[in-house]
């Protein structure tokens, strides 16, 4: 079967990956680079974390996804995962951190509970008078998302896939399965896969009913000197409480401390604007991080990055059957981690041609 796969994140490259293993022909087309520094999944670091909060479906299927992410480390030859562990930080009950320690709880996943104290001697660049208790789960970490876009990029070179980049596609026809790019030829096959993230919206405006885009940034910064060899040692933090959605990857091989933020994102029509970061935004995120983080302003912003996400309501992942066409979006700012997996859901749906069940599986309404 010949599949034209638009949209080359992480969706998109593990979509080939799997068909690619099926024996399928594949065309890859992203209309920047791989990894595009644009795209969802086009920064250095993200996290997988086991701790869902109430999302039990998701929770349920993160075996698969360490699994699924094993084989491909398998094809790859390397992988591409830090198993620093995964921190939560509960400011008040009720917050974010403690509806994640509720479902690993629901779930029955391991973990180690912290006093202020305890959690402050072993990572000091906490304030232990500004929190209730931390939690440290072993399972979890950091996947390098660029690494990974450059192997997976390289092995599907190696095993004849059409890999078209800087390539902008103009139109779908989903019921042919052909695409319009911009030297006005058409891409034919027999079945179209469109993992196109925040850009979906421009080749279905219709599923705006659905698939809503927001802007966000994320802040890389450089801790005081007399605390860098604490974060060097230190985990994935999933949640640091209180109302921001603040989380942080710490410095891994070379690639910075990072802070992100949900109450950061803006909803945003257009998935090629503001994509420089203005004034300030920087500092505006850093400063989210206290409490619980003490010496906030010692900080120093050294980068900042513009992301675009797509959003449902009910922030679970979305796919829709248009004629010989399946849109797949793995999106509400958690979808990376399940990026392998995903990739051999929708390769078993094409091939089996069964994308309910695909559908499902992607809302964790099956496992």
């Amino acid at each position: 079967m010949r599949v034209t796969i638009v949209g080359a994140g992480i969706a998109g490259l593990s979509t080939a990956w799997s068909l690619a293993k099926l024996g399928h022909d594949i065309t890859l087309i992203e209309q920047g680079s791989i990894p595009n520094p644009l795209a969802a999944s086009g920064d250095r670091t993200r996290m997988i974390r086991r701790a869902y909060g109430d999302a039990d479906g998701y929770a349920r299927t993160m075996a698969e996804a360490f699994d699924s992410w094993d084989l491909l480390w398998n094809d790859l030859g390397v992988s591409h995962y830090a198993n620093c562990g995964v921190l939560g930080i509960s400011q008040f009950a009720g917050d974010d951190a403690e509806q994640f320690r509720a479902g690993l709880d629901r779930m029955q996943f391991e973990y180690e509970q912290l006093a202020p104290q305890d959690a402050a001697q072993r990572y000091p660049f906490l304030d232990p008078t500004t929190f209730r208790y931390a939690y440290l789960d072993q399972d979890g970490g950091a996947l390098f998302s660029e690494r990974i876009a450059r192997d997976m990029k390289a092995w599907l070179k190696m095993r004849g896939a059409d890999i078209r980049t800087h390539t902008k596609v103009l139109s779908v026809d989903p019921h042919t399965a052909c695409v319009r790019i911009d030297d006005d030829s058409i891409v034919r096959a027999d079945r179209l896969v469109i993992t196109a993230g925040a850009w979906t919206l421009q080749l279905f405006p219709a599923l705006a009913e659905t698939l809503m885009t927001f802007r966000n940034v994320v802040a890389y910064v450089e801790p005081p000197a007399d605390l860098e060899d604490a974060w060097a040692n230190a985990p994935a933090i999933v949640d640091i409480g209180g109302s921001s959605g603040g989380y942080a990857l710490p410095p891994l091989d070379g690639i910075g401390l990072k802070f992100g933020a949900g109450i950061h994102k803006v909803h945003a029509l257009d998935p090629d604007a503001d994509r420089i970061a203005t004034h300030g935004e920087g500092n505006s995120v850093r400063r989210l991080f206290a409490p619980p983080f003490s010496r906030i302003g010692d900080y120093t912003v050294s980068e900042v990055k513009s992301c675009m996400y797509t959003f449902t309501a009910d922030s679970r992942f979305f796919s829709k059957r248009i004629g010989n066409t399946l849109v797949v979006s793995a999106c509400s700012g958690h979808g990376y981690k399940f990026g392998a997996a995903i990739g051999r859901r929708v390769a078993q749906a094409l091939d089996r041609d069964d994308d309910v069940m695909l559908a499902r599986w992607l809302r964790a309404e099956t496992a």
